[in-house]
């Protein structure tokens, strides 16, 4: 009697100690799952998480470069204007033009397809970067299959921090500015300088603007 107690005691010894090495059912699943990879937005933070799809795959994808789709139209430059190299990547021509009043500015300027604002919008904000009396009108044509909207502004420019713009007040100022819609625009014409050097230069403007087309 007492070899058999002394047995069962034994074999109760060995499972606990079997149980004791035996890990915990809550440890054995407890492997952390691999941390998924963010992409951060264009151009932002890139702390930022972008949004994932169900693939895990970032569901939004960085803008077109500006230069894709900006040489698909033409125009032809008047030519008193010294051509420029661009000097951004959001413009896809430059030029200096030269006059009595100093030399003013002209460049055209590309975002994307469908970038950039709605023609109200940028005709409105130009005509604000410009201390006026004046009511200026938009004016619209066809030119090439594709639709124009341009201004002519006259005043005191405003300072501005960045684009084109003076550093401090340019009075007796004239800016024009236009918006060409077609496939894969929109583009944005804009030329300022003094009145004495852009005033002369209006009927050169329209005309620029009606020579522009599609690329070939």
């Amino acid at each position: 009697m007492l070899r058999h107690i002394l047995m069962l005691s034994l074999l109760l010894a060995l499972l606990c100690a079997c149980n004791r090495n035996a890990p915990a059912p809550e440890a054995a699943s407890a492997t952390p799952a691999p941390a998924a990879t963010a992409a951060s937005q264009p151009g932002g933070d890139s702390s930022v998480p972008a949004p994932i799809s169900a693939h895990s795959e970032a569901a939004v994808e960085p803008p077109p470069a500006a230069g894709a789709a900006g040489g698909s139209i033409d125009m032809d430059l008047p030519k008193s204007w010294v051509k420029q190299d661009p000097s951004s990547s959001m413009r896809i021509a430059q030029a200096s033009i030269p006059g009595p009043g100093g030399p003013g500015e002209f460049a055209v300027f590309f975002f994307g397809p469908g970038g950039g604002g709605t023609v109200e919008a940028n005709i409105d904000r130009w005509v604000g970067q410009m201390e006026t009396s004046d009511h200026p009108k938009p004016e619209t044509f066809e030119s090439g299959g594709m639709k124009v909207t341009w201004v002519d502004v006259k005043g005191t420019m405003k300072p501005s921090q960045m684009g084109m713009g003076p550093a401090t007040p340019l009075s007796d100022a004239r800016l024009y500015g236009a918006v060409v819609e077609g496939p894969g625009g929109p583009w944005f014409f804009k030329a300022t300088g003094t009145d004495k050097t852009m005033a002369p230069q209006r009927d050169a403007f329209v005309a620029m603007l009606k020579s522009v087309r599609a690329k070939a």
